[in-house]
């Protein structure tokens, strides 16, 4: 069985850190994740709102580096719960338990930094950036940034001639 999930929004309230018992923290939020589609009628794009839940070192984490409004990225388990409530309604909720949380956006851009990107609904930035270099990784290959054209040779159109 496969139980995975990750979503990419806004948080919509600052994380709220809390203490077990026996003092393992876990920290819950509310992520507000846009819609992929517009509406037909031109109407506003919608957005749904998930609770989400990090147990330990993550939920520490979440709570001490994200606040509203900040973009995250969670991955983890949907799970499902069964409760009652005050008046004796047996009710089902869901939520995310996070494994891992990223950050979607550099706090530049949530600090209200000059982004070319414009605002969001959520308050800040868009959280759009340029991508990130890629990480380089000890040992294995690394092309040289401009190759003399002498290192290369032309083969002709016989596929006989391919080394694979």
């Amino acid at each position: 069985m496969l139980n995975h999930i990750v979503i990419m929004g806004r948080l919509v309230r600052d994380p709220e850190l809390r203490r077990t018992g026996s003092g393992v923290a876990v920290a819950s939020f509310r992520v507000a994740v846009d819609r992929d589609f517009v509406p037909k009628d031109g109407g506003e794009r919608k957005a749904d709102f998930i609770d989400c839940v990090a147990w330990r070192q993550t939920g520490e984490f979440i709570s001490k580096y994200f606040a509203k409004g900040r973009m995250i990225v969670v991955d983890g388990r949907l799970e499902m719960r069964d409760w009652t409530d005050k008046d004796g309604n047996k009710r089902t909720s869901a939520e995310i338990v996070v494994a891992n949380a990223y950050f979607g956006d550099s706090k530049r851009d949530n600090d209200g930094g000059n982004s070319s990107y414009g605002g969001s609904a959520y308050g800040g930035n868009s959280g759009y950036s340029a991508p990130a270099p890629a990480p380089s990784y000890g040992g294995g290959y690394s092309a040289p940034a401009s190759a003399p054209a002498s290192d290369f040779a032309m083969l002709e159109d016989d596929d006989a001639q391919l080394p694979f």
